[in-house]
């Protein structure tokens, strides 16, 4: 009987081995792509890790918060991750290959029916030292109109204006209508690493954003109060702000951002908000899964409120 439980044992042990070796081209961080059939490609983000022979991990969905994968196994070489239940009897998965090089290619899959198209590549490290010197800051909008800024998507719906100084989402919540469909709005330069001033007076119930790069969103504004992650001066999904802070909606606040590689420092009126803390993937609202590249700065107007920034200023590592 020893014997035979000695065997199982080694046999159990073996297996898991064996799982563990198939899952590990798979496991890290990964920048998704996926392309439908129709419409544009868009960005999503995966982490995956391994705890005793199983695959664990989390995902960032097109939009919102980032959220853990239902399941995943690596079945003759390729990898199914469960993501989770997208309506009755209709459960998201992804089934992925690695041709190698750091690659993935794949497809969506709800219930039985084929989906978007997924590739992949290993998300890059972005460890780089904190320069030793910065350009002197200067204006990334002169308060006078929109000159080196452009709306993303529809420009029918962009209420951006420049007024007094200000760049202001024109769009205020009517009582008793339904909020206007509204744009967001970037740079048109693309920026690497940085340090950002920018001041920004957000209504009460007002939700806005500051992206970074364009892919990772600095919250501006509330989501309701029920997640700190989703408050105002947090690193959305990923780390929210201080516990004694306050939302301090309806009045100007002030920023700086130092974004180097995926670390970031976050001030506001001068307290640390985020100390060199280090931002794992695209957050909900990317431009794309890029990570290695330059970006712009976007900012959300897309929600409801008139949302005020002024004295938007950057600095760059000086060579």
């Amino acid at each position: 009987m020893k014997t035979l439980f000695v065997s199982i044992l080694a046999s159990a042990l073996a297996s898991s081995a064996a799982a563990a070796q198939d899952a590990k081209e798979f496991l890290g961080r990964w920048d998704m792509t996926v392309t439908p059939a129709t419409g544009k490609p868009y960005p999503q983000w995966m982490e995956l890790t391994e705890n005793g022979g199983k695959i664990e991990g989390r995902f960032q969905p097109r939009g919102g918060a980032w959220r853990p994968i239902a399941g995943a196994s690596v079945e003759s070489g390729k990898l199914i991750v469960a993501l989770g239940e997208a309506g009755p009897g209709s459960a998201v998965r992804w089934e992925l290959t690695s041709p190698g090089a750091g690659r993935l290619t794949g497809i969506e899959k709800r219930g039985g029916a084929d989906g978007p198209a997924l590739a992949g590549v290993k998300a890059p490290s972005l460890d780089r030292p904190m320069p030793k010197r910065w350009t002197k800051p200067r204006p990334l909008f002169d308060g006078k109109d929109l000159k080196g800024w452009e709306p993303i998507g529809s420009v029918e719906n962009n209420r951006w204006v420049a007024r007094d100084g200000e760049l202001v989402n024109d769009n205020p919540e009517v009582p008793g209508q339904k909020i206007r469909p509204a744009a967001n709005i970037m740079t048109t330069e693309k920026f690497q690493d940085f340090k950002l001033h920018i001041e920004v007076n957000c209504p009460e119930g007002g939700n806005s954003g500051i992206y970074l790069r364009g892919r990772y969103e600095l919250q501006v504004g509330t989501e309701g109060g029920k997640l700190p992650s989703h408050e105002m001066g947090a690193i959305y999904s990923y780390y929210p702000p201080p516990e004694s802070s306050e939302p301090g909606l309806g009045r100007w606040t002030a920023f700086d951002v130092t974004l180097v590689g995926r670390h970031v420092t976050v001030l506001r009126d001068g307290k640390v908000y985020h100390d060199h803390v280090e931002i794992p993937g695209p957050t909900g609202g990317a431009l794309d899964s890029n990570e290695a590249e330059p970006g712009p700065f976007y900012l959300q107007g897309d929600h409801h409120g008139v949302i005020l920034y002024r004295n938007i200023t950057l600095s760059v590592p000086k060579k």
